[in-house]
């Protein structure tokens, strides 16, 4: 308990300077931004954009152009072969790996020291400390805190202490010492490559443990929590943890989930949420019980706002924080404290609130499927298929798919509704090769597909002649602005045409 009460004090002290960016939001990005500028000046980007020469905000857009992945890729690499004081000041050793690029399997991100201090781990206090706020009585670091990891791997370009791998890895390894006092499995553990062997063998050093908190992403502790009821014979998990109080989680939305979770834990149970990523940390829930979450203002981000009408272009215009309103889908861009300029991340918000400003995450720029931190983008899918037609000899006219989640004894995973030109000889062996295909070209697919852990085989089901073009016919959207969701990360659009129209067998 004395443990219980120091930390809460700690977390008290923080909720004053959030406090402080609630009340004076666009003067501590002011401030953000200003910094941003000022440390960066003397950089290599920095002198190639005049950073010691901007004055304003609107200056700052005229002068650095909207950045992606593929334009930033080339500083980022000779980053990762050694060279600094490119896009930022300080030493960079570690590179977070991701997926969703067109042009790579992975693409590795810059994280500064800086980030891991002021973002990342500032976040993961700052959910902490608001839970605590609004929960006085709260007792969450009074038992153990179970926290799900990925992996890091040394930097392949360099010998020195440089490391590549998972966000969640990259933060394990630069945890402070008081936060690893109560902190379980074993870092070793933790960081364990084979996500089946390191289920396993969690769930084996915790069961018997007193875990009262709980970080991590939904889909994977789920997977979790599941193996330890199977292994204890036990029913619900309050009868393992009997102390269970709080799940701190994020990477992948929480409300497929929400019913299991409440399912296996019983009792007074508190979900946090935040939005966090590879290229920062953006949004943590301040309220029990809500959907919403605080953006996060005094991070080292700078942030700008494309909205919805204006994606597409090709020099698109962005708003400042001021200048957003509620209710609009807008794409996110940001500058930040590792290095990533006017950044299109490829994530859409939907403001809820502008005083304070918060709002909810609502999807990407772009068709994907993230159910389950697998991140298929439509390059990946559109590669996938090519792949299966070119080995079965089909040929494919429209298509869609969406994610299947978990159900009583069953297994989640995509499902598919193909309707072909000409059908491929061997369904069966379509499905394995477009299965296969996207495991090659995406690498947290893969890890999520190791064993049929998180997602199965995937489920493709043949459309009649005709579905896509009587759904489009149906909704008036006969035309050529009119496309076919390829992607989309819930089922709603693929329910809508498995209820209008009879499909063939399924493999």
């Amino acid at each position: 308990m004395a443990l219980n009460s120091i930390v809460s004090w700690l977390m008290k002290k923080r909720i004053q300077q959030i406090e402080l960016f609630l009340k004076y939001p666009l003067e501590v990005q002011e401030e953000c931004f200003q910094n941003l500028l000022h440390t960066a000046r003397h950089t290599v980007w920095g002198k190639q954009y005049g950073y010691g020469e901007i004055s304003s905000r609107e200056e700052f857009r005229q002068r650095v152009p909207l950045q992606s992945y593929e334009s930033l890729q080339p500083w980022i690499e000779r980053i990762m072969k050694g060279e600094q004081n490119l896009l930022w000041p300080s030493e960079i050793s570690w590179f977070a790996k991701s997926s969703g690029t067109t042009a790579a399997r992975s693409k590795y991100l810059p994280v500064s020291r800086e980030s891991i201090e002021d973002c990342h781990l500032k976040g993961g206090k700052d959910l902490a400390a608001c839970y605590y706020h609004n929960n006085p009585d709260a007792a969450p670091y009074s038992g153990k805190t179970l926290s799900m990891g990925g992996s890091a791997f040394p930097n392949p370009y360099r010998n020195d202490d440089s490391y590549t791998g998972d966000l969640s890895a990259i933060i394990l390894k630069n945890l402070p010492i008081w936060a690893e006092f109560k902190r379980i499995p074993d870092r070793s553990t933790a960081l364990m490559e084979n996500w089946e062997e390191k289920i396993e063998r969690i769930a084996q050093l915790t069961m018997r443990e007193d875990v009262s908190t709980m970080i991590g992403v939904p889909s994977w502790t789920l997977v979790l929590l599941k193996r330890i009821l199977e292994i204890t014979g036990k029913s619900d998990i309050r009868e393992v943890w009997p102390n269970i109080e709080l799940f701190m989680h994020g990477g992948v939305s929480f409300k497929p989930y929400e019913t299991q979770y409440k399912q296996l834990i019983s009792g007074n149970m508190h979900y946090y949420q935040s939005y966090n990523a590879s290229e920062g940390y953006f949004g943590i829930q301040d309220q029990n019980n809500v959907e919403d979450m605080l953006l996060t203002l005094d991070y080292g981000i700078y942030y700008e706002f494309i909205p919805m009408e204006e994606w597409d272009k090709e020099h698109p215009h962005t708003l400042t924080l001021e200048e957003v309103t509620t209710g609009v889908q807008y794409a996110l861009v940001i500058s930040t404290n590792s290095g990533l300029w006017r950044y299109k991340i490829g994530d859409t918000i939907k403001f809820t609130s502008v005083s304070p400003f918060r709002m909810v995450v609502s999807g990407r720029t772009k068709h994907f499927i993230n159910a389950f931190g697998e991140e298929l983008i439509i390059e990946n899918a559109e590669e996938g298929l090519r792949a299966a037609c070119e080995a079965t000899g089909a040929a494919v006219a429209e298509f869609t798919a969406g994610p299947i989640y978990m159900g009583n004894g069953g297994a989640s995973g995509h499902e598919w509704l193909i309707e072909f030109e000409c059908p491929p000889a061997d369904l069966a062996q379509f499905v394995d090769v477009l299965d296969n295909r996207l495991r090659e070209v995406n690498s947290d697919y893969d890890a999520k597909r190791s064993n049929d852990l998180s997602i199965a085989r995937p489920v493709v089901r043949v459309a009649e002649s005709g579905t896509f073009y009587n759904w489009l016919k149906r909704n008036n959207k006969l035309g050529g602005q009119h496309k076919i969701p390829r992607l989309s990360n819930d089922r709603s659009f693929l329910e809508d045409i498995l209820e209008q129209h009879l499909v063939n067998p399924q493999a």
